[in-house]
């Protein structure tokens, strides 16, 4: 199956990562359908669309939007799909809901973003566990290095949870400044991650 205009994707796994094992058991954490940060977000590609250049193929892995796999109550509180859903192992998304993709075993970020890792806070005055936006790149563009300490936007990151670390997904133009590392860095990822 091909699509002229948008990716033809399957989910990896169920569309809700709501259980965690226990031991030997499996524990239910989330039973709401509404619920945004317990949707998979990661989808294998079928096929790419037929109009346009990507570096995307078939059967890389890729980041989609929260709402891709999604399921949600209308008005009546009649359970809906998303718009993306074709069948139950199909689903067909546009570029701009792609946020990351692995090709070759490596993760890489589309176009136009980067993803940062908070930086674990230092001063002893600060009551936040890491510094207000800082952080440190860990996938890029290619527009900033890997490894690069930067400094962006208020209210320009969204925050993911990707192979167990915590990172903000940012557009390129809202990292504004490239620091010097002074030594006292550290990446932080909370124990929830």
């Amino acid at each position: 199956m091909k699509s002229v205009y948008n990716f033809v994707v399957t989910p990896v796994g169920q569309r809700y990562n709501n259980t965690k094992k226990v031991g030997d058991s499996e524990l239910i954490i989330n039973t709401e359908v509404f619920n945004h940060q317990h949707v998979n977000r990661i989808a294998r590609v079928i096929s790419t669309p037929t109009v346009g250049e990507t570096d995307i193929k078939p059967g890389d892995e890729v980041i989609v939007h929260h709402n891709v796999f999604r399921r949600w109550h209308d008005v009546k509180g009649r359970e809906r799909n998303s718009k993306a859903y074709f069948n139950e192992n199909t689903y067909l998304i546009s570029t701009d809901q792609i946020f990351l993709y692995k090709n070759k075993n490596k993760w890489q970020a589309p176009n136009g973003y980067c993803f940062v890792k908070p930086v674990k806070a230092v001063d002893q005055f600060n009551t936040d566990s890491e510094r207000p936006l800082v952080g440190i790149v860990k996938y890029s563009d290619k527009t900033v290095d890997v490894g690069d300490l930067v400094g962006f936007r208020p209210s320009s990151e969204y925050e993911f949870v990707i192979e167990g670390e915590r990172l903000y997904r940012i557009l390129s133009n809202f990292i504004t400044i490239k620091y010097e590392y002074q030594g006292d860095e550290e990446e932080y990822n909370p124990s929830w991650a």
